[in-house]
């Protein structure tokens, strides 16, 4: 826990950073890519297409359903909107998907209480092939603005790696001087780290200085094996990339697959933990009109958003791992005296068919309150708190590719504040 407590130090003494007030917490809502991908045949495919009906549809259901009180806020469109050339210098969206355009769009979704998010790509072309910004930079940031956006993805597909830094930078300023507050996400450093080789390291402090959040790591895929793949870079480089995350700028691990095809209740579960363990924006990219109770329960957990929403904004990592089980571990208000509480999940990546079994003390957790904790099990609330001293023993039982997920909340005087 010695690594941990330093790096509470780092982020108490952060300076601010990227000066726009937003994301203060990890942006939550709604985007269309993982979902739905580039879809564009409204003909063939009129429930699935990126189209007006679409974002439409999901804005009212995150309202009927609950999304947003739960804090779910932007509804975002992601690649594949526009038309495929520019009119006038400008990019304009798809007639026939979009017939009333990006601005009805946008009040729309701002008519629901809801928050608007689109898609740009800073090179030439976006991944797929629509109007990239590169050239029209200017142009493109006033249109966000005439628009009334609020949060843009800013892609780097077609663009020579070596100019991303400066145009990235360009742009958020560019941002800036319409008066419009975007939430601002880049991908340049996915693009450095994993895209181009040999790997390139990103200067965070730039980053910091310049993004609301960015992608560090390579698209995620709705399977488990992504999921994981996801999961290994942010336990790897842990000590180099969770120092910079905190009020105002995040990494960003990609969208939430829950509600998807490629997992299963249990590892649901488990991307939720870790995710909200390294304080991760949550996303969502699913059909919510299709979406099961089971992981809709997952989605709108109160308990587990407020850990992923703590507004102390430090990072966590992964603790410890063995015999196929990951400890990750992040600290949390309320802070008792010179305790953090923290937030504790088990994930299993065992495959061997029962919930496996391991003992377990505070210590081997790294957690110090020497009146002990108050243990709140995150993933089923209606389960009574326990309590957990200095020299006790628990065995945990962890579901095959699932997670298990508390809250250990300091004790003061024997009893919880």
């Amino acid at each position: 826990m010695k690594s941990i407590i330093i790096i509470f130090c780092i982020y108490i003494s952060i300076a601010q950073a990227l000066d726009n007030g937003l994301a203060k917490t990890p942006p939550m809502g709604w985007m269309s890519w993982e979902r739905f991908r580039c879809i564009t045949d409204c003909d063939k495919y009129p429930d699935e297409c990126i189209s007006e009906r679409l974002i439409m549809e999901m804005a009212d259901i995150m309202v009927k359903d609950g999304y947003l009180d739960a804090g779910y806020e932007y509804v975002n469109i992601d690649d594949c909107w526009s038309e495929l050339e520019r009119e006038d210098g400008k990019i304009v969206a798809d007639k026939k998907r979009f017939p009333r355009g990006i601005k009805f769009l946008s009040d729309y979704v701002h008519s629901k209480g809801l928050k608007f998010g689109t898609y740009l790509d800073y090179g030439t072309k976006t991944c797929a092939g629509y109007p990239g910004s590169l050239e029209y930079l200017e142009t493109d940031a006033q249109s966000l603005a005439d628009w009334n956006v609020d949060f843009i993805k800013m892609d780097g597909c077609n663009v020579d790696t070596e100019k991303m830094v400066d145009g990235y930078i360009e742009f958020g300023r560019l941002m800036n001087a319409t008066g419009r507050p975007i939430v601002y996400s880049c991908s340049w450093p996915a693009y450095f780290e994993f895209y181009r080789k040999p790997t390139m390291i990103p200067d965070y402090e730039v980053l910091k200085k310049t993004c609301n959040l960015w992608r560090n790591w390579k698209d995620i895929e709705d399977s488990y094996e992504s999921m994981l793949f996801t999961a290994d870079y942010f336990a790897e480089h842990a000590d180099r990339v969770s120092p910079h995350a905190g009020p105002g700028h995040w990494n960003d691990p990609d969208t939430l697959l829950l509600g998807n095809f490629g997992l299963t209740y249990e590892q649901s579960k488990a991307q939720l933990a870790i995710w909200a363990i390294i304080a991760s924006p949550f996303l969502l990219s699913t059909d919510l009109r299709t979406i099961t109770p089971e992981i809709k329960e997952l989605l709108l957990n109160r308990e587990i958003i407020a850990i992923d929403q703590d507004p102390l904004g430090i990072q966590g990592k992964q603790l410890k791992k063995g015999y196929g089980i990951e400890v990750w571990v992040r600290p949390v208000l309320p802070r008792i005296g010179n305790e953090y509480s923290y937030a504790v999940a088990f994930v299993s990546r065992r495959t061997d068919g029962h919930g496996y079994a391991f003992p377990y003390t505070l210590a081997d957790l790294e957690l110090k309150n020497k009146n002990g904790y108050i243990v709140k099990d995150l993933f089923n609330l209606k389960r009574s708190t326990f309590e957990m001293q200095e020299n006790d023993m628990t065995e945990e039982r962890v579901n095959p590719t699932g997670a298990n997920f508390y809250k250990f909340t300091p004790i003061e005087n024997n009893r919880e504040l």
